[in-house]
């Protein structure tokens, strides 16, 4: 078994410490080669793991690389604010008074946690359910305490750098125990009924699923069984009272969308989209390098992690090529650039907001393939058209709505074979759900422009081909997980 550690800054652990390979999550994420071949455990220790920082990229792309990881993304942005893991409390706030009644006397303002390990015995409890939550090497706890119970007011990481010396030496003998036992998943919850909840806003100008599209869907899963309750963003507390959930907004992980879908998950609920593949799909630098890793065809791409590697780009791609920023939906955040004076202004600008960006080469067609993905098996065919007079499908006119271009749809059968394998090969690298997988069809090949986890579906569009298919296999999707043995 081979663990790998990694830190933000050379010095920031001696290699003498441990018998583990330690290296800068910088040499990580230059070097994906690295541990080819090997599946092995990373321990990321980097000192910010703030939203695309190189310590959020780092545990990102371990990911993409088949490699474990501690702590995930997904454990980073749920402690990134007090509102993401306030559903934890209650639990963890149970445990820690009963710590508190087994300690007696005075209680800590504050507590450190590695490696699901608290500073002695009386801890344990606390410590095992704390890692069970959030999976991270080291973490501290701020509590408050009065006289008849004591509160948990932050959770947060504890850096390497801000460790006291006997602190560190207590990490060190935490991480000795921790790598020498077997890697741990975390626990399932159970739902109670059958009924979906659909997450919805009224109000939102380019809807993944139109109001009206699923008021359909619910007359059809009325007959299987099933009740299609609509909810909304204030709505989060009420969320156990059903049995699964679609999330039918644009999502974002920095948004309330995601706290759904980690909420689902807490409960034990399936849920589209799940937690893991929004933060896979809304990153093209993972996406790009998981479908490299994969074998998935995409187009030649150069990862700019600062100014130097502009050159690089201009080199391999040619103009114009197009750069991203790594978290964008509907074409947002994707610029063609003509010139390299264009590349290096936009790419200045960029990187002020995100460590890395990608360029691609610049393949122009007429429309792009998008395939629904459902469970592994395809759902839909379309072809997107691009945007009146414009190189993508959606428009965002400085002014005035956005425009998009229009739909031409088919069956699964009347669509390209290779077309279809390859939009499913790239939709199993990220998950079990449902994805729409945008390709490009050229004389060189398809190739893998994207893949979203919150595809567009709207009856009489993407529903076209396979008409009530489509959704009959939506709400089946489900069924299976709540008919599954032990739930």
């Amino acid at each position: 078994m081979t663990w790998v550690i990694l830190t933000g800054r050379q010095n920031d652990l001696d290699q003498v410490a441990t018998p583990h390979k330690i290296i800068t999550n910088r040499d990580y994420l230059a070097h994906p080669a690295l541990f080819r071949g090997q599946r092995p455990k990373v321990i990321n220790l980097s000192n910010n793991y703030g939203y695309q920082s190189r310590g959020y990229y780092a545990s990102l792309l371990a990911g993409s690389r088949g490699h474990k990881v501690i702590p995930t993304v997904e454990t980073m942005i749920d402690l990134s604010e007090r509102k993401l893991y306030d559903h934890a409390l209650p639990e963890l706030e149970l445990a820690l008074n009963k710590c508190r009644k087994d300690l007696g006397g005075v209680f800590p303002q504050k507590v450190c946690i590695f490696f699901g390990i608290g500073p002695s015995r009386i801890w344990d409890r606390f410590a095992k359910l704390l890692f069970d939550w959030f999976r991270a090497p080291a973490l501290e706890v701020n509590i408050t305490d009065s006289a008849e119970w004591a509160s948990i007011r932050k959770i947060g990481f504890h850096p390497l750098a801000r460790m006291t010396e006997e602190e560190e030496k207590r990490f060190l003998q935490c991480l000795e125990t921790y790598t020498n036992r077997e890697w741990r998943d975390t626990k399932g919850r159970t739902p109670s009924r059958y009924t979906f909840a659909t997450l919805v806003d009224p109000h939102e100008e380019l809807p993944p699923s139109e109001i009206s599209s699923l008021r359909y869907w619910a007359k059809i899963a009325e007959k299987m069984g099933v009740e299609i309750e609509p909810i909304t963003k204030k709505d989060l507390a009420k969320l156990a009272n059903y049995d699964a959930l679609f999330i039918r907004e644009t999502t974002s992980i920095s948004n309330h969308t995601y706290r759904f879908a980690r909420r689902a998950q807490q409960e034990g609920m399936p849920v589209i989209d799940d937690p893991l593949s929004m933060i896979r799909c809304t990153n093209k630098v993972y996406l790009n390098e998981l479908m490299t890793y994969n074998k998935v065809p995409v187009p030649p791409t150069v990862m700019i992690a600062g100014t130097s590697d502009l050159e690089v780009a201009a080199q391999t791609l040619g103009f114009p090529l197009v750069l991203k920023i790594p978290d964008s939906s509907f074409s947002r955040g994707v610029k063609k650039c003509a010139t390299f004076e264009e590349l290096k202004t936009l790419a200045t600008e960029w990187l002020e907001d995100s460590d890395l960006l990608i360029a691609q080469k610049f393949i122009p067609t007429e429309f792009d393939w998008r395939v629904g993905v459902l469970g592994g098996q395809p759902l839909f065919a379309v072809h997107y058209l691009m945007a009146k007079k414009h190189w993508q499908i959606v428009n965002h006119k400085a002014n005035g709505k956005p425009d998009q271009g229009g739909i031409k749809t088919f069956t699964l059968k009347e669509a390209p074979a290779h077309v279809v394998e390859t939009a499913v090969k790239a939709a199993q690298c990220i998950g079990d759900g449902l994805y729409g997988v945008d390709l490009k069809e050229t004389k060189d090949g398809v190739f893998v422009i994207e893949v979203n986890d919150n595809p567009n579906l709207d009856h009489g569009w993407e529903d076209s081909g396979e008409k009530d298919e489509v959704w009959v296999r939506l709400t089946q999707w489900f069924l299976e997980r709540l008919d599954r043995p032990g739930r």
